[in-house]
């Protein structure tokens, strides 16, 4: 077989590089490691970026999230006994929407096999060859048998553990990494949002965030410990917690129900640089990894996408590689940017363990500064509601 650009992963992030190019006459190959259904079954985001959003319409998928999304205009921070919001629409005069990952790929699914795209699923043992050459190919296991693709360009969309980021040689690339102390356990319930916009709470127990799918589907988080198993944690003692680490008239009207999905994430701040070698270009989660905190991680991959889609369509139509070549120093410097803010907001409203006296006054003294300087507000909505492309 043979394409001019092979996108490795059928997540969002290389299912939308996919659509775009396609519709700007491109032709591309998706490689996915495992099956549609699994990857669907996937729990992740739901808040995405105006960016974001712009990409999904440009890209002919829009229209159901433009649909059923839920536009917030703020939110909530808390932290032990007082709570403030943050103005995103007077602050910034823009928003953020609410819309599901799983949602988000499930359009993008549909709008590829509307275009008769070629996505392969079951795609095992994939592996990039001479992508530091003029003529880079990819050969992957299905069904016994080893098939080949020749192509142009190899987007690397898969993921912190993929094949892509490891591919380029170590005394090439330079890998930036923080681990946190702490993971947040996740559940998922059948159960009315506790209030219209997100609660990001702090509190001597730890950290708590109240967030949402939809009008009866809710996302809810505490932060919990490294070695904490979602067996660990009944639902009962999930929510009897969470209410313990939330302002008393939001923990009065939470409504609680049996959990649909339970999981805990490890959270880490990762950068690898730089994110091209060759003609392989990283994507999302392949170079970088933010916390949760911010509502950053498939926001960060939709830049990515932004810049090298652009950059690919600038290459074939107009005969200039400009925008492949600057895609690396373009993309990082959004991406530090995302990070820095991801990081400071984890370290706004969470315990680490190693905190004394001093570090608590300092983190108070951060959230009275965010709750009285309308200027730091701003900084806040804008970083929140993302960062020009």
């Amino acid at each position: 077989m043979r394409t001019q650009v092979v996108i490795i992963g059928g997540g969002p992030s290389g299912l939308l590089l996919s659509q775009l190019l396609h519709r700007k006459g491109i032709d591309t190959v998706v490689l996915e490691r495992k099956t549609r259904d699994y990857v669907l079954g996937r729990i992740r985001a739901g808040i995405l970026e105006v960016g974001f959003v712009d990409l999904m319409r440009e890209a002919g998928v829009g229209a159901r999230l433009d649909r059923e999304s839920h536009i917030h205009d703020g939110t909530v921070i808390a932290y032990e006994d007082q709570e403030f919001r943050i103005d995103f629409k007077e602050m910034t005069g823009s928003h953020v929407v609410v819309y599901g990952q799983t949602e988000v790929t499930r359009d993008l699914y549909d709008a590829r096999a509307a275009m008769d795209g070629k996505v392969v699923f079951n795609a095992e043992g994939v592996t990039i060859h001479e992508a530091d050459g003029d003529a880079p190919y990819v050969t992957y296991e299905k069904d016994g048998s080893t098939h080949r693709i020749d192509c142009e360009f190899i987007a690397g969309c898969d993921g912190f553990h993929g094949v892509s980021r490891q591919t380029i040689p170590l005394d090439v690339r330079r890998e930036y990494e923080k681990l946190y102390p702490f993971g947040w356990l996740g559940v998922l319930s059948e159960t009315p949002p506790v209030h219209d916009e997100l609660i990001y709470s702090g509190s001597e127990r730890g950290f708590a965030l109240c967030s949402m799918r939809n009008e009866n589907l809710s996302r809810y988080y505490v932060q919990c410990s490294l070695s904490d198993t979602p067996e660990d944690w009944s639902d009962d003692a999930f929510w009897t917690e969470l209410k313990r680490r939330i302002p008393g008239k939001y923990a009065e009207a939470l409504v609680t129900g049996a959990s649909i999905e339970k999981s805990i994430a490890p959270l880490r701040s990762f950068v690898t640089e730089p994110m091209r070698w060759g003609r392989l270009f990283l994507c999302g989660d392949a170079a970088h990894i933010v916390p949760p905190t911010g509502a950053k991680g498939l926001n960060t991959a939709a830049s990515d996408v932004h810049y090298l889609y652009n950059g690919l369509v600038q290459h074939y139509h107009d005969g200039d590689s400009h925008g492949i070549d600057t895609y690396s120093e373009k993309a990082l410097a959004r991406i530090w940017k995302a990070e820095r803010f991801s990081w400071t907001t984890t370290n706004l409203l969470h315990r680490f363990p190693d905190q004394s006296e001093f570090d608590l006054k300092m983190q108070l003294a951060d959230v009275n500064f965010l709750r009285d300087n309308v200027n730091a507000q701003k900084v806040f909505a804008e970083n929140y509601i993302g960062l020009p492309y």
